[in-house]
């Protein structure tokens, strides 16, 4: 603080601040002439204009001693006298807290007081103080005062530079000491006292600095003392005093004790000095100034003074000798020395560093320390961006640049790759340059596309280095060639190709494109594919059939980093009708010979074609067809048919040729001509044409819009009494038959991806507003089919929209009714095929698939990818169908192998098992759940081990024997069939359990009852050893028939009997032979030509109904002998009768059946030579006659029976009873294996769910049939009487176990019931 004495005086007040104070001044002496603030060291930090007030103490909380501030205040006033009053006043009690502050003030000192008169000027410095060098450099000293250069001096005759004051006598040098001591408090320490955080901590160390700063204030360079910590032992109090000199801090104990409150019973004597620092006396040198991670820095230091006690810290940590750290220290001329050198510096290690020396005093030891605080700075290079050099002269300029000064570092430049082209460097003040310039002859073809990487590298003379890479792709320009297979047009319908070649092997991506007219159209990139070769890329544009889209300039572009290149060629599609559009009237016909037919050929395209008629295989001349008049797209020529009347042919073709103006053609199918003679024609219609009776005739279909074009489909005409009748009608509807056209025209389109999602929308749409017509017509299910099929190869975008347009066309049709699926063929294996194809070109969008559900499908799904890798687990569950479910289980193990971004996608079907029943190869298994579709995306390849669990509800919980299967589309027959391959079983009550490995469409087949799954039964050889002893049975039969004939068919009866007798052996036999035949087959899994199928079934059925009519034959006569008596027919009648029943009604039964079902192939079972029951129920034709004959036979044994026990006249016996009694026995026994009685339990094993124990006796009594004659002879005269024993008959039940080869895995046990 400075004086001003008169008449001017001014006092400087030299104030320590401390932040965290307890106490506050405020001062109110009047306007403050300046300011300096500063920090511990001296240097200014700020300055300030401040307004004192007066002081004021306020107690507040002490907390942890934070940094040390100086501020210097200067003071003036006129009035001497207020000079002392300062002085007084500011004798008051310290620390203070300044007021709304969180610092307070230490001490406040006056240090320097000027006086300032009209005669002179005098700067006087307080006790204690003195000018520093610095001061009297610039003002002259006070009279009678020496000062010598470089020292202080205690006066000066002038006002001092503003901000220089006097300072204590030893502050103006470099020193600080810190004084560490300790005292006794004679109390107990408590628990509070070792945490810095508690009240009592912090009382105890507020009351106690207050203390020893009151007590030392008065030593000169006392600046503060602060607690340290509290230790028991009493209360062992830890402090430090810090000084600008070594002060005698045990000489002002006793003022310490004086200060502070006697409840905290200080032990004065126990005041311990236990070492001193001093700083300021080491000069400590670090190099170099600047330092980037990775330098080698070297930091000394040197002492005055002799001392081998040296240490290095780094953050209170001590540093020793290392891999990268060496010390090395001595003493030199009095001079102790030490350094450390560090190489390779991190970025960690910046940071405060400390050397002390260490010296032993009279009384505790020395320390001499400096601390140097170091910056470690990376390198810091900001390259410039990757770039791409076309090699045709092109320029380009490669930096790197730092946040420093570039100077500061040595760069280079490296390049590294196939293609390395040398630069030239040059700098600016922060940055280096690389210029390159590439040429066609440094970047050689094969090379093209490649990519160098330069390094840029920065480093420093003392070891520090960075680098930075930058990637240049070298790129050159592509020379383009493009060759097309076709001499720049092609037909409509034809297939080409356009391969565009270039020299450089590498590329980002290839686009073909259409240009027609301005209009520019992007081929989708299905249509081509690119391959690479050694020296160069090959991309070809394949077209399978080409459409009007398809004309234009084709323009082929290979695109490098660096540029692209394009070639181009004109390709023009001509108009030309494909094969199915052309309509043909007629399609079928019959032409009256002789007479004249008008042809005609008609496409929906309105060009000037060449149209020629002609008949395939003949060479008559062609007939050239003329445009019709008002119906320009249509071509007709008259067939006269005179010459063709004597021909032995009278069923013809014709076929209809478009040629367009380049020679393209295309025939359409054949028109059917059937020629009759005009005396035989029955119907003749102007719009029909003629035919004779039961002639059937083909037409195009047309409907009733105004263009008159026909829709696809054809109807059938049959005559009938004169009349033609519409026999059939599979015309499309018009919506739907647009629908057909649109999906085979964008399937050939170029645009065909952009195209989809709008066809879908409409698709669905349409299909619905269709629904009832698709429902009853086969033609329209099977376009819609068709159409799903053609549309499901294209890539599509996974959005919401398109796929529910897709999945609600499926839902639809899948709810039509199972009869008009059945007339679709192949129909649901297309289509289960068509949503596996669709589902497999989905393209994620942001990496997910959206889940559909409707009422009969679901679809769930999901993408794999890096961040996604778990196991796939999907549940479906349709609560409209009595919560019918199922689920889909891949393990993880089998996803990890997959390529990144797979897709996997599962759809549920809950009703598809009702029209894919269609193709089951037995009758007894049904699909009983869900049928399960999951596809890994296009490319996807399966683990060997792979596998998948999959969950089924039972939609029938009475179904048993339970199959796990899936659709093979492989099957040739019927499209396809269901296979057990790869796949088990697990049944859990209400759900199955499939284990399979491999991926497609898989569900649960189930029967009615358990079926064995392979070998035979012991049922199957009983009727294999029954029938063999029949057939060997009847042959001797036949063979003692024949030799006893005359002698056992002397009477009428008798030879009716025999007869009969031979009849049934010999139909028995045939049809038990071919029956054995057929069986073995079967069990064999041998397949037999579909005509000579039909040939065996007929035989067996005719035969078989001859033993039965032949046994109702014997029943008739056996009732005419009983009942009428005394009527005798003669044996003619008898026999004509005989052989109209026995042969003539089963030939005219077995003819009916064959007619009417052999035209709809449903004359035969699919899978064995026996009668059909599924489709066309022909097995009924053998099963009622059956029946019929046993039920009449059944009453005739009644009459037998009631006949027996009759007496003529009187009482019966009890003898006689017993006699009646056996003969009914006997007459039982007898004529229930002859009149076919057994037959009876065949009937319940054809009831459902029948017991096994009808089948156990039905095979037993019919499993062996033997027809002996046995004869009892009285010799030599007659034969007296005749037995006919039958020990069994034909097996009734034969199941059969049918193992296709190509499905091994799903064994149909079948059971069948011939009669």
């Amino acid at each position: 603080m400075l004086f001003w004495r008169s008449p001017i005086f001014c006092i400087f007040l030299m104030v320590r601040v401390v932040q965290m104070v307890q106490s506050s001044l405020d001062f109110n002496f009047g306007s403050v002439i300046h300011s300096s603030f500063h920090s511990e060291g001296g240097k200014e930090q700020e300055n300030t204009q401040r307004w004192l007030q007066r002081p004021k103490r306020q107690a507040v909380t002490h907390g942890i001693t934070p940094a040390e501030y100086i501020i210097d205040i200067d003071i003036s006033f006129a009035e001497f006298s207020l000079q002392e009053t300062i002085k007084s006043y500011l004798a008051i009690s310290f620390p203070l807290l300044v007021s709304a502050s969180t610092a307070n003030i230490s001490r406040i000192n006056v240090t320097t007081v000027c006086n300032s008169t009209s005669n002179n000027t005098h700067c006087y410095c307080e006790p204690g103080y003195q000018w520093p060098a610095q001061a009297h450099q610039v003002s002259l000293a006070c009279p009678n005062t020496t000062v010598a250069p470089e020292a202080s001096c205690n006066c000066i005759a002038q006002l001092p530079p503003q901000g220089i004051y006097c300072q204590l006598q030893d502050e103006g040098g470099p020193l600080i000491h810190i004084i560490k001591m300790s005292v006794y408090l004679n109390k107990t320490f408590q628990k509070d006292l070792g945490d810095s955080s508690s009240m009592l901590y912090k009382k105890y160390k507020h009351d106690l600095e207050k203390a020893f700063t009151d007590g030392y204030h008065c030593l000169p360079g006392f600046r503060y003392a602060t607690i340290t910590g509290f230790r028991p032992g009493s209360v062992i109090v830890a402090f430090a005093v810090k000084a600008a000199r070594s002060i005698p801090v045990l000489s002002a104990s006793t003022k310490v004790a004086e200060a502070l409150s006697p409840t905290y019973d200080l032990v004065t004597s126990s005041f311990t000095r236990h070492s001193e620092v001093i700083y300021g006396d080491i000069q400590m040198s670090v190099f170099p100034d600047l330092i980037f991670e990775g330098d080698t820095i070297t930091m000394r230091c040197e002492l005055n003074q002799v001392s081998n006690n040296v240490s290095w810290y780094f953050s209170d940590g001590l540093v020793t000798n290392s891999s990268r750290h060496s010390i090395t220290s001595g003493v030199l001329d009095g001079t102790s020395m030490s350094t450390l050198k560090i190489s390779s510096i991190t970025l960690n290690e910046t940071g405060n560093y400390s050397c002390m020396f260490t010296k032993q005093a009279k009384s505790v030891p020395l320390i001499f320390q400096d601390d140097k605080s170091i910056a470690v700075s990376p390198i810091k290079i900001m390259p410039s961006e990757d770039v791409e050099i076309a090699c045709d002269g092109q320029r380009k300029e490669l930096t790197c640049c730092t946040d420093g000064e570039i100077n500061w570092f040595h760069s280079s430049w490296t390049p590294n790759g196939s293609i390395n082209i040398s630069g030239t460097i040059s700098y600016t003040q922060n940055c280096t340059k690389y210029l390159l310039e590439a040429d066609a002859s440094q970047c050689p073809a094969e090379k093209s596309g490649s990519t160098t990487d330069y390094t840029c590298e920065l480093s420093t003379a003392d070891g520090a280095r960075k680098h930075s890479v930058i990637h240049v792709t070298y790129c050159r320009v592509a020379n383009i060639s493009i060759l097309s297979s076709i001499p720049g047009k092609v037909s409509e319908g034809n297939s080409f190709s356009v391969s565009c070649k270039s020299d450089v092997r590498n590329y980002d991506k290839v686009t073909w494109q259409i240009q027609t007219g301005s209009l520019i159209t992007d081929v989708s990139s299905i249509w081509y594919t690119t391959t690479q070769t050694q020296t160069e890329t090959e991309s070809v544009l394949t077209v399978g059939s080409a459409t009007l889209d398809w004309t234009g300039m084709y323009i082929c572009t290979f695109f490098q980093k660096c540029g692209n290149s394009s070639a181009s060629t004109a390709i023009e599609v001509l108009s030309l009708p494909r094969k199915q559009d052309i309509v043909r009237l007629p399609i079928e016909a019959f032409i009256p010979c002789p007479g004249t037919q008008v042809l005609k050929c008609c496409s929906s395209k309105n060009e000037n074609y060449t149209v020629t008629f002609h008949v395939p295989q003949r060479h008559p001349p062609d007939l050239t067809g003329k445009r019709e008049k008002g119906r320009p797209n249509c071509y007709a020529t008259t067939m006269d048919t005179g010459n063709r009347c004597n021909s032995t042919d009278s069923v013809f073709q014709v076929v209809c040729k478009f040629t367009n103006q380049i020679g393209g053609s295309v025939e359409s199918s054949p028109m059917l001509l059937n020629l009759v003679p005009v005396k035989n024609i029955m119907c003749n219609s102007s719009q029909l044409g003629v035919g004779k009776m039961g002639a059937v005739i083909t037409k195009s279909c047309l409907h009733s819009n105004k263009t008159g074009n026909s829709v696809r489909g054809k109807l059938v005409y049959k005559c009938d009494n004169t009349q033609w009748v519409l026999a059939e009608n599979s015309c499309l509807s018009v919506p739907v038959n647009d629908l057909l056209s649109s999906a085979e025209s964008l399937a050939s389109s170029p645009e065909s991806v952009q195209k989809l999602p709008t066809y879908l929308q409409n698709l669905s749409v349409t299909v619905k507003q269709e629904q009832q017509t698709i429902n009853t017509s086969a033609a329209n299910l099977r376009a819609v089919v068709e159409i799903l099929n053609l549309i499901s190869v294209i890539p599509v975008a996974a959005e919401q929209d398109t796929m529910e347009n897709f999945l609600s066309t499926v839902d639809t049709i899948i709810s039509s009714p199972r009869e008009t699926w059945n007339a679709v063929k192949n129909g649901s294996s297309r289509l289960l095929d068509s949503v596996e194809q669709f589902s497999e070109s989905l393209q994620p969008i942001n990496n997910t698939i959206p889940p559909i559900t409707y009422d009969n499908l679901q679809l769930k799904g999901v993408v794999i990818n890096e961040s996604n890798v778990s196991a796939y687990n999907k549940s479906f569950i349709f609560p409209r169908l009595s919560n019918l479910s199922g689920s889909v289980l891949i393990e993880k193990a089998n996803i990890e192998t997959q390529k990144l971004k797979t897709t996997i996608i599962s759809v549920a079907y809950a009703t598809f098992g009702h029209i894919i029943s269609q193709y089951n190869n037995t009758d007894d298994f049904i699909v009983n759940g869900l049928v399960l579709s999951t596809t890994l995306s296009a490319g996807s390849q399966l683990r060997k081990d792979f596998h998948i669990n999959m969950t089924f509800t039972k939609t029938d919980k009475f179904l048993k024997n339970p199959r796990c299967v899936f659709w093979n589309f492989s099957f040739s027959e019927d499209g396809g069939g269901w296979d057990e391959t790869g796949c088990e079983s697990k049944d859990n009550g209400n759900s199955i359990t499939c284990y399979c490995n491999h991926l497609t469409s898989f569900s649960v087949l189930m029967s009615p009852s358990d079926v064995q799954s392979n070998g035979l039964s012991w049922l199957d050889y009983i009727s294999y050893i029954g029938l063999s002893i029949s057939v060997l049975s009847l042959l001797a039969c036949i063979v003692i028939e024949a030799v006893v004939w005359k002698s056992a068919t002397k009477t009428r009866i008798s030879y009716m009997r025999h007869v009969c007798i031979l009849n049934v052996a010999v139909c028995l036999l045939i049809a038990d032979i071919w029956f054995i035949v057929i069986a073995a087959m079967h069990d064999k899994d041998e397949k037999m030509n579909l005509h000579m199928c039909a040939a065996v079934t007929f035989l067996i059925h005719f035969f078989y109904l001859c033993v039965f009519f032949w046994m109702l034959t014997l029943g008739f006569m056996l009732f005419y002998h009983l009942v009428f008596i005394f009527h005798n027919a003669s044996k003619t009648k008898m026999k004509a009768v005989g052989f109209f029943l026995g042969y003539g009604c089963p030939l005219a039964i077995s003819v009916i059946t064959i007619t009417m079902t052999y035209p709809q192939n449903s004359y035969t079972r699919d899978n064995i030579c026996l009668l059909n029951w599924k489709k066309s129920k022909a097995i009924l034709a053998l099963i009622i006659p059956a029946m019929v004959m046993v039920a009449i036979n059944a009453i005739v044994t009644i009459v037998v029976i009631a006949k027996i026990p009759r007496r003529s006249i009187g009482e019966k016996s009890l003898n006689d009873e017993k006699s009646s009694l056996y003969r009914i026995t006997k007459s039982v026994g007898v004529l229930t294996p002859l009149l076919g009685l057994t037959w009876g339990f065949g009937l319940a094993t054809v009831l459902p769910d029948s017991p096994e124990v009808f089948h156990v006796l039905f095979t037993i009594f019919n499993a062996f049939q033997v027809d002996f004659p046995t004869y009892k002879v009285n010799i030599p005269r007659h034969v007296s009487s005749y037995a006919f024993y039958q020990f069994s008959f034909l097996k009734n039940t034969k199941q059969f176990v049918w193992q296709n080869r190509k499905i091994p895995s799903l064994f149909n046990r079948i059971t069948i019931f011939i009669f």
